[in-house]
This record gives structure tokens, sequence and C-alpha cells, in this order.
């Protein structure tokens, strides 16, 4: 039997935990492993575009399926573009292992040809960063990266040099057990009798939930109806909590709606669950605030808190919620429920009178009806920018669906490369990437990619002809818009001409049909649907503090915008007001 090289045995590693794929543009340095790839039946190499993309969709893969992913780059300008897509998938605690190829390691420090330094790009990036130097190091470091990405949910970054992955493996080489899964965490029982304690002595408590909260919505759910507390949440909390839930108020910060802000700012306690919602402003400074989030680094760095409590969302609310009085005073619950009726109530005239016949096309309408249409599984991939307001107001959870954005990076050009990842985990089920023109045009390059490998990725691109958010910020600091403007295509001709589906949406009418045809559509499919790029959107509480340097915050000069079914809801729960 052949003795393996590092390269094969840094492959075989990467198999026993779990990965799949590697996303990737191959190239001298990274050869050696690329071909370890081709022959190891465990692990496909997934050649994209451009490695921005690799570390997008590898993001995206690791949180669908809550395992580890990886992406790779070679030496120098090859593993430096998969910085942003790493600075996403860290920042959304996306289990990432990302292999930054190097320049033969006899000629590290000497100014060679594409010498950069990964120990030092990938610092900021990752919980993990360091150099394969020989082949007797590699398996005792490639076991700790994948143990920290897997173990404090982010991103590892390995640098190992063409030279050494190409060197005989270490004879006697261990297996290590490896880490695959994360454990859950239990705060101290004085931690939890002083938040029964504070829980019981509030007359109005709220609880503010995000991502944090996944996979604890009946816990949440059973808490929120022995207290009678409302629920509002943070946009990566919306997928988690909305659903099933006859407590909802909405979601409070710049792309929020309803009564979440009156919930949070009007309640004796409020309690963040799994959230590092960053927008102070927003948040009460005379209240008092509880926060539970499984990393304690995130605990009091939003807000002052009269009780930090380190543990699992889940965990603490199954310990928690036995402890409790209940309350039987529905009187806040009642009154939030009202309010946040009321409230979608005034906005939806914006985007209802005359929607069939305005043209150039209401986003919300394009969003709405997409919501509608798209399956009950489907995963929806957002770009950043106005899409981000569209997702948030239109896009109905259930429990099955998943909605995956730069939603803590805010980087564009994120919708397509995660619609990759996300359609690579199961091709049978429905991805839609919501792009907009300016972040779809930034790495189009990766539509290739889906034709290359049919991928059944279904683009719903929202055509402003315009960067709309940057557009809005210029108008919030008194400027003039400049620079904001896109010259545009017929994005549906290049699809075609790429070899997948594409079809222009220049009319309401045309809508309905155009997408019927292309979730239809067995391959790739991209609908253009050419937008108003008037169309904007304003938070419902605004103040002096919150409308600085933010693009949602143009008060005076913008629509409210809809909420789609939401509204829907809303007028449900308020049928659990008791009537007087």
């Amino acid at each position: 039997m052949a003795k393996q090289n590092v390269a094969e045995q840094f492959v075989d590693i990467l198999a026993r935990a779990g990965v799949k794929r590697l996303y990737g543009v191959v190239g001298d340095s990274l050869n050696p492993v690329v071909d370890a790839i081709r022959r190891n039946p465990a692990i496909d190499w997934i050649h994209v575009r451009h490695e921005e993309t690799a570390a997008f969709a590898a993001g995206a893969e690791a949180q669908i399926t809550g395992s580890l992913a990886a992406c790779a780059g070679s030496c120098g300008p090859g593993n430096l573009h998969l910085i942003n897509g790493l600075y996403d998938a860290h920042r959304s605690m996306a289990p990432v292992l990302a292999l930054a190829s190097h320049i033969p390691s006899s000629e590290i420090g000497l100014g060679y040809f594409q010498e950069t330094h990964p120990e030092l790009l990938f610092q900021e990036c990752s919980h993990y960063n360091e150099m394969i130097s020989n082949p007797e190091q590699m398996p005792r470091l490639l076991q700790t990266a994948i143990q920290h990405a897997i173990g404090r949910g982010g991103v590892s970054v390995v640098s190992m040099p063409g030279d050494v992955a190409s060197k005989p493996a270490p004879e006697k080489s261990i297996e290590h057990a490896l880490v695959t899964a994360r454990p859950t965490v239990r705060p101290g029982d004085d931690e939890i009798d002083k938040l029964c304690r504070m829980v019981d002595e509030a007359k109005r408590v709220t609880l503010f939930c995000g991502s944090g909260t996944a996979g604890a919505h009946a816990e949440v759910m059973e808490f929120a109806e022995k207290i009678k507390s409302p629920v509002g949440h943070a946009l990566r909390g919306k997928e988690w909590i909305q659903y099933d839930n006859p407590y909802d108020v909405g979601m409070s910060g710049l792309l929020g709606y309803g009564a979440a802000y009156e919930a949070t700012n009007e309640c004796d306690l409020l309690v963040l669950l799994g959230t590092d919602f960053p927008y102070n402003a927003f948040l009460p400074d005379d209240v008092k605030i509880v926060q539970v989030d499984v990393r304690p680094e995130h605990l009091g760095r939003r807000s002052k808190l009269d009780l930090a409590v380190w543990g699992d969302v889940r965990e603490t609310l199954r310990c928690l919620t036995p402890r409790v009085q209940p309350k039987s005073d529905r009187k806040f619950l009642d009154r939030m429920l009202k309010k946040h009726a009321n409230a979608l109530e005034g906005v939806v005239k914006a985007y209802t009178r005359k929607v069939e016949k305005h043209v150039p096309i209401h986003p919300e309408y394009v969003a709405s009806v997409l919501d509608e249409m798209a399956d009950e599984d489907a995963v929806f991939t957002v770009d950043t920018g106005m899409n981000n307001v569209w997702a948030a107001r239109y896009l109905t959870p259930n429990g099955k669906r998943r909605v995956i954005g730069s939603f803590s990076h805010g980087s564009m050009a994120n919708a397509l490369p995660q619609a990759i990842g996300a359609q690579f985990t199961d091709l049978n089920r429905q991805v839609v990437a919501m792009s907009g023109d300016g972040g779809f045009s930034m790495l189009m390059g990766d539509f290739l990619t889906l034709v290359q490998y049919d991928l059944p990725v279904k683009v719903v691109l929202f055509n402003n002809s315009s960067l709309g958010m940057v557009e809005l910020e210029m108008l919030v600091a008194g400027l003039p818009s400049y620079g904001t403007t896109n010259k545009n295509p017929d994005f549906a001709a290049i699809a075609r001409a790429a070899g997948a589906y594409g079809v222009r949406v220049e009319k309401p009418k045309q809508l309905q049909s155009a997408l019927k045809d292309a979730f239809k559509y067995k391959g790739p499919a991209l609908v253009d649907v050419v937008t108003d790029p008037n169309a904007l959107s304003i938070p419902p509480k605004i103040s002096a503090d919150m409308v600085t340097g933010f693009a949602l915050s143009a008060s005076k000069i913008v629509l409210d915008g809809g909420v789609g079914r939401m509204l829907q809801m809303a007028r449900s729960n308020l049928r659990n007001v008791p009537r007087p």
C-alpha cells in the first residue's frame, strides 16, 4: 500500500470530521490537496469562480447543517479572497475550516512571489489561526483547528505550504478522536434563582429573542405563556421564534415593525434570549435587563445588565420555567398585542393600493408573491440592503423554512454564493436567492457555478438599477445621491446565454407566471424583476441617535412599506385577547 502524503492525511481527517465538500479555486500551492480530494470518494471538490464565494458557500452550508464545512484558497491572492466570506461565517457563528495554502516553506519571510502572512491576515476573523510547518505537526494542529471551529462556533484557519502538503505523512500518525458537536451549557443554580426572583418581582416582562433561540421555540412559548409576556425578536431570531407564536409583537431595530419597540421599552423587566442585537439605541436605559447567552463574551456588551446568565437558552428555560410563579395579569401582553396589530394595519396601504398596475413594480409586492409561492421548506438567502427589509417584513417563517443572510457582517453580494452552499446540502430542496442588482453583479461570475453543477437555485433579482441602501444613507446625511446608479444589462438574457433559465419581468401581472415557470424549471433559473427604486423603508420608532450613519432611518423621505402575511398573524393572535 502506497504511503500517504500530508495532503492525503489532511483530507482524511476532514472527512472523519464530517466535511463533505471543499469549496475553492485550485492553484499551485493548493494542488496537492485538490489531487488528494480527487482520489478520496468521501469529499468533493467544488470549483467556484471566486474564493469569496467559496467562503460564503461554506458558511451557508454550516448554518444549514450545523456541521463543519470547509473552503480553501491557494497562496497569497487566492486565500486572501476568502477573507470577506470568512468574516461573515465567523460573525454568524458558523463552524468553518479554511485552508490557506502558502508559498514554499523555504521562502517564507523573503518577499517571495505572492507572499502574504495568513497567520496575521485572518487573525480577526477566526478563533484559531496557525501554520503547519512540518508533517509531524499536522494531525494535532488540524484537530485543534476543527475543535475550535465546532466548539466555539466560528472560523478556524490553517495555513500550509504546498511543499509541506507534498511531503510523506508520519508513519505512526495517531488517529485522534474528533469533536463534531457542541454541548449544551446550563447556568448555575445561583443564576437561575436570581433570574427567577427577578421574573417573579416584575409585573411586566418582555422577551426579546435572537438566533440563540434556535431549537428552543417550545421552551420560549411555554415560558411566555406562564409569565404572560410579549415576545419580540431581532432579524436573526425571526425564523426561530415568530411562527406559531401567539405572543408575537414583531421585530425591533432599524428594520423593525409592529410593537416590539414599545414592548421592550415599556416593561419592568426585559429578558434578552440568545441575541447579540447591535443597535443599543433601540434598547431601554431605564428598565431592568437580563441577558441569557451561550457566549459569555456577548453578555453586557450592548447594554448595562442587571443580571448576566451564561447558558444555552433552551437549557436555561428548562431550568427556569418550572420555578417561576405563574402570572395571571394579561393587561400588558394584551395591550402590546393590540398595538402590534394596529401598527401593522396602518402600513399595509403603502403597497396594496393599485399594486397590480404600478410600474416599476413595488419590491414589496414581489416579496409578498414570492413568500406565497415558495415551498414550505424553502431556504432563502438574502442580499444585504433593501432586500433585508423585504425579507424581514414579507417572508413568513413556519419552523421549516430557513432565512440566511449577512445579518451580522452586512456584506454585499452574499445571497448568490450562500445559495450555492445551501443547495449542495440538499439538491431536492428549494433554494431561493433574493438578490439585489448591486450584490448580484458584484459576484455574478459565480452564476456560472450554478450552471456548471446544474444546481437548481432560483435567483429572484430585485433590479432597481441603484444601490438603494447607500442612496438612503446619503439622503440621511443631507447629501445628494452620487455614484449610486447602476447601468444594468438584461440579466435574464445573460442567464440564458450562460445556459440557465432566464426571464425578465417589467409588469406586475407577469410576476406570478414568471416565478411559477422558474420554480418548475429543473436547473438554475433567474427572474429579473424591474422594481421601483423609490420604494424605501423606515423603522417604527426613530430618534436622532438612531438615524446617524444608517440607511434605514430617513423617516421624512420614505414610505412605510408593508408587512405581508404578518398582519394576518397579528389579527389571529388578537383572538386570544379576552374581550372586556
